[in-house]
């Protein structure tokens, strides 16, 4: 599985999170659980990272991957 498609809480916590109703729904960035602390991931403001028009950003579970270099230069395309 990717890192990009693991939202970082377990089966209960996600029954009662206030965000996981949608399953398509991204955990924001604010969720304490979201977080990644991988080695690989790192913040960018680079537009051309942020609005590639290539990029499937609905692949990522998580917003925070929608500003990490690793998913904006690996993650699936469209």
């Amino acid at each position: 599985m990717a890192c990009w498609s693991d939202r970082g809480c377990d089966d209960e916590m996600r029954g009662r999170c206030p965000h996981a109703i949608d399953p398509n729904e991204q955990c924001p960035l604010g969720c304490h659980f979201a977080m990644c602390e991988r080695p690989t991931h790192q913040v960018t403001s680079d537009p051309m990272l942020i609005f590639n028009p290539e990029r499937d950003f609905a692949a990522a579970a998580k917003e925070t991957c929608t500003r990490c270099v690793f998913f904006l230069t690996n993650g699936p395309r469209l």
